[in-house]
């Protein structure tokens, strides 16, 4: 299986401005600049969609694993925050990704919660593509 997004830059780093698209729809002709990605300009930019691959990832491979033990989640809210940062001498680079999961799931202890969700971070493809530590807060709620 392999998947596919497309991205197109125009001009300058700082001046240009480009597009990503994605076949399935997320993203149709999405904006990003030099702004969007390093100040708070109009648009997306690649860290945030690394962080809303990942946080999507972890919440399917945490959902998986906690049916295979025989839980059922109600919800999980994940959230990646990635950290992007300039680090000599390879220039910027994504150095961490923090995952926080809130849950509700039923007749799980919060020990339980929380070992089965370090096995879903350190499972998640996103988790094994990803070159930076990745780090977790997990809550049961």
């Amino acid at each position: 299986m392999k998947r596919t997004a497309s991205a197109v830059w125009q001009g300058s780093l700082k001046e240009g401005k480009g597009t990503l698209t994605a076949p399935g729809g997320a993203l149709k002709n999405t904006e990003y600049s030099f702004g969007s990605r390093f100040a708070s300009g109009a648009g997306t930019n690649p860290e945030e969609l690394i962080a809303a691959a990942h946080s999507g990832c972890f919440a399917m491979a945490f959902s998986m694993i906690l049916g295979g033990e025989g839980f059922t989640p109600e919800r999980l809210d994940a959230t990646a925050e990635v950290k992007f940062e300039e680090v000599a001498p390879a220039g910027w680079t994504i150095t961490e990704s923090h995952l926080i999961v809130k849950g509700k799931v039923p007749n799980i202890t919060a020990e339980k919660f929380a070992e089965l969700a370090a096995k879903a971070k350190a499972g998640c493809p996103i988790s094994r593509v990803l070159n930076a530590k990745i780090t977790l807060d997990a809550q049961l709620v």
